[in-house]
């Protein structure tokens, strides 16, 4: 039997990544946003509470990273060698910013030196934008597409990955994450650095909604092909409309100074945009736009109905645990930062 629960074991698989991807930039998200806007910081006692809040949790969300990719690669192991050949140079320049990113949140606080602080703190914040930067131009030209050859291998060249549509979905990431990394920031702080962290939530949210507009209506005129499966299907429209409203929610909230409700809306923003894209897309895992019949699906990409079934069992017992774990470390350190001799 290739079916579980009335869906075949391709679907699940696809639907078992993209969760995955979807915690991946929920978690990692703020914490890549309070990077990037670390610089907008002046005091040495705000940057510190800044980077403590984020202290214990950072490199636990990025397992969801090391899942998504394991799970690409047991699933779709076709999709796993096309897109990370295809994705080298900017998957590389994706993993020096998080080496970056951990040497300077753990090398900042070794020396007293403010030379030294500030360096590191330079290195965190540009390597958080860069990270994030590198996740939306990788995330762009997935959704819209990459020249593949009839063996599914990349065809095109490094400028390839810098079109506009590429660059507007990555500029509205980088703004995403760093409204979430601020209204984060807003919960963890108080007194003086709550308000700077306020003014910063609103501007941020400004950013990102203007980045967002733009990059629809250039997706609504220029590549109109991505929004065929809501036209086709006008009852799925709720999910474009819920993303909406979690959208408007986001000000509202942060307004009446409910900052986790807030930092609720920004999340559930993050999920629906990627279940959109994943609808979008779907079944592609890598469309080829010139050559439609090289492209990479969930079916000529997928492992063997065995090897899914046997995986599957193993994500549905481990994933809940990673779950699990991640809440209980939320809640442990849950509550405003306060500095003591153990902060960063």
């Amino acid at each position: 039997m290739n079916t579980f629960l009335g869906l075949d074991y391709n679907l699940w698989w696809f639907l078992v990544f993209g969760a995955v991807i979807s915690g991946y930039a929920i978690l990692d998200g703020f914490d890549l946003g309070a990077g990037s806007l670390h610089l907008f910081l002046r005091k040495e006692e705000s940057r510190r509470i800044a980077m403590n809040a984020i202290g214990p949790i950072w490199d636990g969300n990025e397992v969801w990273l090391v899942i998504g990719g394991g799970a690409l690669f047991a699933g779709f192991p076709v999709a796993y060698a096309a897109i990370f050949s295809a994705f080298y140079v900017p998957f590389m320049v994706f993993l020096v910013g998080l080496i970056f990113r951990a040497v300077s949140i753990e090398f900042r606080s070794k020396e007293p030196w403010s030379w030294w602080r500030k360096a590191w703190d330079i290195v965190y914040c540009f390597a958080s934008i860069v990270i994030s930067l590198s996740l939306g131009l990788m995330l762009g030209n997935v959704v819209e597409g990459l020249p593949l050859n009839s063996d599914r291998e990349f065809a095109g060249d490094l400028l390839s990955f810098f079109n506009p549509f590429a660059i507007m979905v990555s500029i509205t990431t980088l703004a995403l994450f760093m409204m979430h990394g601020a209204i984060f920031l807003t919960m963890k702080t108080e007194n003086r650095l709550f308000v700077k962290l306020h003014v910063l939530a609103n501007n941020f949210i400004v950013f990102f909604v203007v980045s967002f507009v733009i990059t629809t209506l250039y997706t609504l005129l220029y590549i109109p092909h991505l929004s065929d499966f809501f036209k086709s299907r006008p009852g799925w429209f709720t999910i474009p409309l819920l993303m909406i409203l979690s959208i408007a929610n986001i000000p509202r909230q942060v307004k009446i100074g409910k900052y986790r409700f807030a930092f609720i809306s920004s999340a559930i923003t993050i999920a629906l945009l990627l279940i959109m894209v994943a609808i979008e897309v779907f079944p592609y895992l890598l469309y080829s736009p010139q050559h439609p019949g090289n492209s990479i699906t969930v079916y000529n990409a997928a492992s063997s109905t065995r090897t899914m079934k046997i995986l599957l069992v193993m994500a549905l017992i481990g994933t809940p645990l990673v779950g699990v774990y991640t809440s209980f470390v939320f809640w442990t350190f849950k509550g405003k930062v306060r500095l003591d001799e153990m902060s960063y």
